[in-house]
């Protein structure tokens, strides 16, 4: 077992209430979740559906409003308690040293348009699809695209197996992103249609971050690859 835990904060200057924000309506979707009678339809209403982009349909069960909301509602729902550990633990990580490189709202923005193209890109890969998409997992995987970028050599707290280590944050997320290619390939070649994790999705939001960072980082401020070594 391979596992972040934690990177050096020391040097960090701002509260991360946006990431802070973003972990809160992921619990309270979260949440409603687990109050629904109903968790498939639930699902089905609420997630992004492929065959419903490709066709322009809001098959039933409807939702309000016009189909392209699901690209916002699908990620901020989870699949588990196994999903939504997973993703929130990597936002907690990585999502507060961006979020100060590129300010609050800026931060938002980038990782919202960082989830809507991990969405497309999973709907390309499964045009005709009935089966639902949903997580923060895109979105997440841009704000590790923009991190590799911005502190390659930032230090993260990793356990492997019972032992913690240190490695270079270009170690641990180059390994995540070869495990999501490998994967990704790994599922094109599968026969059939079935569900699981949608690694397009995840490749797609590491892209999207990877593209966006310098776009979205705030000019004003300092070069953290300058001021966080770790």
């Amino acid at each position: 077992m391979v596992m972040p835990i934690g990177d050096d904060d020391s040097r960090l200057n701002i509260t991360p209430i946006v990431t802070i924000g973003l972990i809160i309506a992921n619990l309270i979707v979260f949440v409603i979740e687990l109050s629904q009678g109903n968790l498939e339809g639930f699902f089905l209403r609420w997630s992004v559906v492929p065959i419903e982009y490709s066709q322009l349909t809001d098959f039933p069960p409807t939702h309000p409003g016009p189909v392209w909301t699901t690209l916002f509602s699908s990620m901020f729902m989870h699949a588990g308690f196994a999903h939504l550990f997973g993703n929130m633990l990597f936002l907690w990580i990585f999502g507060d040293n961006v979020e100060e490189a590129m300010g609050h709202m800026r931060f938002l923005v980038f990782y919202l348009v960082c989830g809507v193209g991990a969405a497309f890109a999973q709907i390309g890969l499964n045009i005709d699809s009935q089966i639902p998409s949903l997580g923060a997992s895109g979105a997440i995987a841009g704000v590790l695209g923009a991190y590799i970028l911005l502190f390659p050599r930032q230090r993260v707290r990793v356990l492997v197996g019972y032992a913690l280590v240190h490695m270079p944050a270009v170690v641990v997320i180059g390994l995540w992103i070869v495990f999501q290619l490998i994967s990704g390939i790994g599922q094109l070649a599968q026969v059939g249609e079935t569900g699981g994790v949608a690694y397009g999705a995840h490749v797609g939001g590491f892209v999207a971050g990877l593209v966006l960072v310098r776009l979205f980082r705030d000019p004003q401020r300092r070069s953290p690859a300058r001021v966080w070594r770790g």
